[in-house]
């Protein structure tokens, strides 16, 4: 019996040795992409966590579960995509991944969603910049004379300083009449 259990607690340790020294094929990026960001967060179910993407260039977005089941949408066109409103999707029951190409508008809006089927998923988004994208230096949409004499930064407005403090608002309002419903029924 205790010659049983130690030869289990080996073949479990080589086997996890082994992944660790041989990542699995999933695992593996491509040694030209720049690692810019890692995002790690958890989420309710049916609720979105938005993140906003201002970095040119062609931008990889590798999102993995880490419990429940997270998605991921992108736009151009709105900062809160969603499953009604995205240009690009990663909706697998596991590792998402989403190429955002350089010719999207900046900044990019990203929705991580919970998917229902769990209470709470826990996610982490590795964000990478691929160097190996051809760069075309002669295309007028990609740069302009404003461009070459000083990087352009996206600025929020006072608009979305307001949209932002409105949409925490409402998330704790929503949080709090949850927990009170819960304590009345």
């Amino acid at each position: 019996m205790v010659l049983s259990s130690c030869l289990l607690a080996v073949a479990v340790f080589l086997s996890q040795a082994r992944g660790f020294l041989h990542p699995s094929e999933e695992d593996a990026v491509s040694e030209e992409w720049l690692l810019l960001h890692v995002v790690q967060g958890h989420i309710g179910a049916g609720n979105y966590s938005y993140l906003r993407l201002n970095h040119d260039g062609r931008i990889i977005l590798l999102l993995r579960s880490l419990k429940g089941d997270a998605d991921l949408y992108v736009s151009d066109k709105t900062l809160r995509p969603s499953f009604d409103t995205y240009k690009l999707q990663s909706v697998t029951c596991g590792k998402d991944a989403v190429v955002v190409p350089r010719d999207f508008v900046r900044p990019v809006g990203i929705g991580i969603y919970g998917h229902p089927s769990h209470q709470e998923s826990e996610f982490e988004m590795r964000v990478f910049y691929d160097q190996t994208a051809p760069k075309d230096h002669f295309d007028k949409s990609f740069y302009t004379s404003e461009d070459r004499i000083r990087p352009q930064k996206y600025r929020q407005g006072p608009d979305e300083d307001f949209e932002e403090e409105e949409s925490i608002f409402w998330t704790i309002l929503i949080g709090l009449l949850k927990i009170i419903l819960e304590i009345l029924f």
